[in-house]
C-alpha cells in the first residue's frame, strides 16, 4: 500500500487545498521520532468534501491538524487558494484561521464546562470583532437555528446540560459563525450513537449547501465516509494508498488493504461470518520504525521482495481512481518513469 507519488493531484482545476509531500514526524528522546505522516500528497476543490479513512493511527487527524498548523508540518509544502500557508509567520496563520476552522472527535470535551453555549459560540465573534453586539447575538441565533437547536433554550445552558449529539451540533455552529471556507470534521460522528451519526451527517450536508463550504471529513469507518464524499483517500501508517471517487471505491477496491477494510463491514445478518481470508492478519507496525518499502507489505497476503525494496508510486487503475501499490486488484497504469 504505503506509497508516495502527484499523479493523482489535480492542479489544472485550480483546486482550493493541494497538499505535497505532506510530512508530519513527533521527536521523542535520542534521535527517536513518531513517522505520524510520511510524504503524503492530495488536493481538494473548492465545494468538494473530501474524506480520510483508515483505522487508528494511520495520521488522519494528524494530517487534518497539520492543515491547521496545529502544528506545522516537518516537511511539505500546504497551499490554500494559491498561497504557500507553512511559511507564513504566526500571525499570518492567525489570520487564516477564520477561514478553516475544525470540529473536534469529542464534542463535549472541546466545549468550555464553565461557560454558557452563548458565550462558547459568540467567542470566535468576540475575539475578531466582528459587527456590533446585536449583530453577534443575532448571527448566533442563526447558526444555533441552522443546527436544529433553539437558541432561546440553548445560550442560557451549559455543555453538561446536554448529549453528546447535542454538544456536537453546538460545535459545528461555533465553527461557522465566521463564515469559514473550509471546515476539517475531525470523526464528527465516531462518539455518537448510529441514530444520532445519521442526523449529524445530514446536518453536515445541509450546512455545506447552505453556508457553501469545502469540507475534510475523517473518519474510520468506510460506510460513513461513502455517503458523505465526493472523493475518498484511504489512508495506512502514515501512507496514503488509494485515492478516488466513493462509489468506484466501493465497487471495485484496487488495494488489499482497502478491500479488507471494506470486507470488515459488518453485513446486518448473524448468519453471514467474514471469510479467513478477508480478514487482516498481524499486528500494526510502529510508526517509530515503519517497514521499508511498503508499509502495508508485513500483513499483505499479495506482497514479495520487490514490496520491502521498493515503495510504490500513485498510478491510474480508473477515472480519477489512483493506487499506490505494486500488485493492485485491478488493471492499472503502470508508472511515469522518475528522472
Amino acid at each position: 500500500m504505503a506509497g508516495s507519488g502527484t499523479a493523482h493531484l489535480r492542479p489544472e482545476q485550480n483546486p482550493l487545498i493541494s497538499v505535497e509531500n505532506l510530512t508530519v514526524e513527533f521527536p521523542l528522546k535520542k534521535g527517536i521520532k513518531v513517522h505520524a505522516v510520511s510524504d503524503i500528497s492530495f488536493d481538494i476543490l473548492e465545494g468538494e468534501t473530501m474524506g480520510l479513512v483508515g483505522e487508528s493511527g494511520c495520521g488522519k487527524s494528524t494530517t487534518g491538524r497539520a492543515l491547521m498548523q496545529l502544528p506545522s508540518p516537518t516537511s511539505g509544502s500546504i497551499r490554500f487558494r494559491g498561497e504557500e500557508i507553512t511559511s507564513l509567520s504566526a500571525e499570518q496563520v492567525r489570520k487564516l484561521r477564520p477561514e478553516i476552522q475544525m470540529i473536534f472527535q469529542d464534542p463535549i470535551s472541546s466545549l468550555n464546562p464553565r461557560r454558557r453555549i452563548g458565550e462558547v459560540v459568540s467567542e470566535p465573534l468576540n475575539i475578531w470583532k466582528r459587527g456590533t453586539d446585536e449583530e453577534r447575538e443575532a448571527v448566533v441565533d442563526k447558526v444555533l437555528t441552522s443546527v436544529g437547536l433553539d437558541p432561546t433554550v440553548a445560550k442560557p445552558k451549559r455543555a453538561h446540560e446536554f448529549s453528546g449529539g447535542q454538544c456536537q451540533r453546538i460545535s459545528i455552529a461555533r465553527s461557522l459563525v465566521l463564515d469559514p471556507k473550509v471546515i476539517i470534521c475531525d470523526e464528527p460522528v465516531s462518539a455518537l450513537d448510529v441514530s444520532v451519526q445519521a442526523q449529524i451527517l445530514n446536518l453536515l450536508e445541509d450546512m455545506k449547501a447552505e453556508y457553501q463550504l469545502t469540507l475534510v471529513f475523517i473518519a474510520h469507518d468506510l460506510a460513513v465516509v461513502k455517503n458523505i464524499s465526493d472523493r475518498v483517500a484511504v489512508m495506512y501508517l502514515g501512507k496514503m494508498c488509494e485515492v478516488g471517487p466513493p462509489d468506484a471505491i466501493y465497487r471495485e477496491p484496487a488495494h488489499p488493504y482497502t478491500d479488507a477494510l471494506l470486507t470488515s463491514i459488518p453485513v446486518p445478518d448473524p448468519t453471514v461470518r467474514p471469510e479467513a481470508k478477508d480478514i487482516i492478519k498481524g499486528e500494526l507496525p510502529s510508526p517509530i520504525m515503519p517497514p521499508s518499502g511498503c508499509r502495508f507489505r508485513t500483513r499483505c497476503p499479495k506482497a514479495t521482495d520487490r514490496c520491502a525494496q521498493t515503495e510504490p508510486t500513485m498510478r491510474r487503475v480508473g477515472d480519477d481512481h489512483w493506487v499506490a501499490c505494486h500488485f493492485p486488484l485491478v488493471d492499472a497504469e503502470e508508472p511515469a518513469p522518475t528522472s
